[in-house]
């Protein structure tokens, strides 16, 4: 299965760009103060999960939401062109007045990220601002980029592993692969 798909990113590269990530957050974040890191799932799972360990320095509090501008079209997932906001685990008093560091696996297009943003601001929260494993500028149609990027990629390649999946499969691959 592998051999069908080009490496673009080792799992030793990626921890370190993790642990860069992290510090550059650490950095910027005001100490004595929590942070809301909140996982937009599924893909930014592990990488979510790798980031806040090496955030240090700051009490970490975690929340998950389900977004998606995203569907299955066959074998490929495509943009749909809107956001479909499914879970929040927070509720409307847990977000006001918070630091918000959301955390994505990918930024292409920019409309989940730009709309759960959005979510954040509408509820309240003190600072929003987002993490993105993979940032993909050329992809943009959102008005939105990253705070954070660990890996910017050109062009338009179709990302997988790491938590990128295709029609849900390769999540698991212990790398960042171009399919």
């Amino acid at each position: 299965m592998m051999n069908r798909h080009k490496k673009l990113f080792t799992r030793r590269e990626i921890n370190a760009r993790v642990r860069e990530t992290a510090k550059r957050i650490a950095a910027d974040s005001k100490r004595g103060e929590p942070l809301l890191a909140v996982c937009v799932i599924k893909g930014a799972v592990i990488f979510f999960a790798d980031l806040v360990r090496c955030i240090k320095g700051r009490d970490v509090r975690f929340a998950f939401v389900s977004a998606s501008s995203y569907r299955s079209e066959g074998d490929r997932m495509v943009s749909s062109g809107g956001v479909d906001m499914k879970y929040c685990s927070l509720t409307d008093e847990e977000i006001v007045g918070a630091d918000v560091l959301l955390v994505e696996d990918i930024v292409d297009t920019g409309r989940t990220i730009a709309a759960v943003k959005k979510y954040f601001e509408d509820r309240g929260a003190r600072r929003v601002r987002v993490a993105a494993l993979l940032d993909k500028p050329d992809c943009r149609k959102a008005d939105i980029d990253p705070d954070y990027a660990a890996i910017t990629v050109k062009g338009n390649p179709y990302i997988i592993g790491y938590g990128l999946d295709n029609a849900q499969k390769y999540r698991n691959l212990d790398g960042i692969f171009e399919q």
